[in-house]
């Protein structure tokens, strides 16, 4: 489901189009400020995001076969609410 037809379905509700976008606009931006600060959120019925650190490693450049290094960096990782879990595997 893209963005647009996620605003459009939750426009069905009964709110606009417009102020749906400006909600998920909104999401995006507190979550992201969040996981800066926090370094996790819960989203209820739909799971919790956290950042991982990724610890640096070697690897392979797939067109030279050269050997290359991959720096340390942090990831957004996601892990899904039981009861999302429990609706998609019925």
């Amino acid at each position: 489901m893209t963005k647009k037809e996620l605003i459009e379905s939750l426009a069905g509700e009964g709110a606009t189009k417009a102020t749906i976008e400006r909600a998920l606009n909104q999401l995006a931006r507190i979550v992201a400020a969040e996981l800066v600060e926090s370094g996790e959120i819960t989203l209820p019925g739909i799971g919790k995001l956290h950042v991982a650190d990724v610890e640096a490693r070697k690897g392979r450049n797939p067109q030279t076969g050269e050997e290359i290094y991959i720096p340390a960096k942090k990831r957004v990782k996601f892990r899904a609410a039981k009861e999302l879990a429990d609706h998609v595997n019925v």
